[in-house]
């Protein structure tokens, strides 16, 4: 017998060595409002079917949590995976990016030919036939010279060129019904648990809904996002022009040793894109209604302090002087911040900001006047005013920074003519194989993690324990505006994970596995090992990505 210590319950009770999570769930009662679909065995995540052989705390988990979420959506994946395959025969299935509360998802018939609303409802319905029957995942473990074997004779490349890069002797695989296929995370037991989705047709491919994350029984609300899904078109068709379609490419391209030219390819793309923006902005300004504002916001280590510098020196190269400075330096003193339900400071709620204060000032600031701009002391908590005086002169315009930039309360009195709003963030550039794209906010996470702890700022348990509430706040302040933007742009790098892996392994090896978030750090210490490392020192020190791994030469 063995002994399983459940976390919901706070108790012990025994069992027969090699019972699964599911077998050992119904001896446990605790509340349960929503579906289980996942656990933590020794702060380690696993699928419901993993055998317990030996003493074990064990917490199981609903939908509310993001990592139960990644199970259910790998599962949706393959669900739908596997229903395009029954409905036509020979088909692909291109699971591409995050958006709109889904996966924007491409199928392509065996003659070439994309999927009409009425493929897609085929589709949908055969998805809806596998559920009603319960269909079962099975795992099944392999060495990887079979399971190169079982992909390569299915057509499925991408998973054979991710697989042959990996390095790892023993993998593995799923199987729904005959169909096989790889994710890189557990799955739920059977088809009977995905009950709540959507499938539509959406743009030129279909959308797969998930549920809601904060009401996991019923589906997320739909919202289209046209901007962010045009930057997602454009990375890519970037992609597909180097021929880099998933991160086997990129691995097979950096063990070939054009790893320093990814690097450079990357680093024009980026300039390029910085270059257009400050072009648009200088035509805005020298119209009849002259531009005098720029806002710029985005999500925790999306890259806004470089890229904001990066942009301030292409628009002295058009002949206009930039003056700035971040919503920041007009916080409220901290005794006066807003506070969570437990007492703590929401650093990140809007009222945190004197946003009265601050229109106030960029009103007189376009009228012509000289303004004294505070700046914001974090050891005191104290707004201070030091003696910045700025004046928007001629060929002047002045950028804001921070994350409610783009707030339309920010800035509501200020003429629209007068504002041109960009939006930054990390839309992971490319998918670990067809049917695996990766979370836009790992990058980010990856990001914070290197750079807070390279800092001294905070340890790798600390900034993973801070995460869910930057999420939070991210939902709540910044991406409900990021439509609203003029531009957007894209900071993530075509081969950051491959640059950021040696710095990362040795950070996430610090976390205990008795602490929570050792969870975390495991799954993204896994994931990362999909990478074939790439050294930082063909990275320039004007580099977005220098703001993270240090030795920028512009902040």
């Amino acid at each position: 017998m063995i002994q399983v210590y459940c976390k919901n319950t706070k108790t012990t009770k025994s069992f027969q060595e090699g019972s699964t999570l599911l077998e050992i769930l119904p001896a446990f009662e605790f509340e349960q409002p929503y579906l289980i679909t996942s656990a933590k065995v020794n702060n380690v995540p696993q699928g419901l079917k993993f055998r317990v052989y030996r003493n074990r705390d064990v917490e199981f988990l609903d939908l509310r949590d993001t990592s139960c979420r990644r199970v259910y959506n790998r599962s949706l994946s393959f669900l739908l995976c596997k229903a395009a395959s029954d409905v036509f025969s020979g088909c692909k299935v291109y699971i591409e990016h995050p958006i709109s509360s889904g996966y924007f998802c491409r199928l392509v018939k065996a003659d070439g030919s994309r999927a009409t609303k009425k493929d897609i409802a085929a589709v949908k319905e055969r998805m809806e036939e596998i559920v009603s029957k319960d269909m079962p995942f099975h795992r099944n473990e392999v060495q990887v010279d079979e399971a190169i074997r079982i992909f390569r004779d299915r057509g499925y490349d991408d998973k054979v060129r991710l697989i042959e890069t990996s390095g790892q002797v023993y993998m593995d695989y799923y199987t729904l019904g005959d169909t096989p296929d790889y994710y890189y995370g557990r799955l739920v037991p059977s088809a009977g648990y995905l009950k709540v989705w959507g499938l539509r047709a959406y743009h030129n491919g279909m959308l797969l809904s998930v549920p809601d994350r904060r009401d996991p029984d019923k589906v997320a609300t739909f919202y289209d996002q046209p901007k962010t899904f045009k930057m997602f078109t454009e990375n890519s068709r970037w992609n597909d022009i180097m021929e880099l379609s998933t991160v086997g490419d990129v691995n097979l391209a950096c063990n070939q040793g054009k790893g320093r030219d990814l690097i450079q390819v990357a680093e024009a793309l980026q300039e390029k894109k910085i270059v257009q923006i400050a072009e648009e902005i200088d035509r805005r300004y020298h119209s009849a209604k002259p531009l005098r504002v720029v806002l710029i916001t985005g999500p925790s280590s999306s890259g806004k302090t470089t890229f904001s510098k990066r942009l301030s020196v292409q628009l002295k190269a058009c002949g206009i002087h930039p003056v700035s400075f971040s919503t920041d330096d007009y916080f409220v003193n901290r005794e006066d911040s807003p506070k969570f339900p437990d007492g703590s400071y929401d650093f990140d709620n809007f009222e945190t900001v004197d946003h009265a204060q601050l229109q106030k000032d960029v009103l007189r600031l376009i009228g012509g006047e000289e303004v004294d701009i505070p700046e914001y002391n974090f050891k005191t908590g104290k707004k201070e005013y030091n003696g910045k005086k700025i004046r928007l002169g001629h060929s002047t315009v002045l950028i804001i920074e921070g994350i409610h930039a783009l707030n339309p309360k920010l800035t509501d009195m200020i003429p629209e003519e007068s504002k041109f709003r960009v939006f930054i963030s990390t839309l992971t550039s490319i998918p670990l194989d067809d049917h695996n794209c990766i979370p836009t906010s790992d990058n980010r996470l990856l990001r914070r993690i290197v750079r807070d702890y390279n800092a001294g700022a905070f340890t790798a348990v600390q900034t993973i324990r801070q995460w869910p509430k930057v999420m939070e706040a991210e939902h709540q302040w910044i991406s409900p505006y990021q439509e609203q933007a003029d531009v957007m742009f894209n900071s993530s790098y075509l081969v950051e994970f491959a640059v950021l892996r040696n710095h990362a392994e040795p950070i996430l090896a610090t976390v205990p596995k008795n602490c929570p978030e050792y969870s975390e750090a495991h799954r993204i210490l896994k994931f990362i090992h999909y990478f074939t490392a790439v050294s930082d020192k063909e990275i320039p020190s004007t580099s977005l990505l220098r703001e993270f791994l240090g030795g920028s030469s512009i902040i």
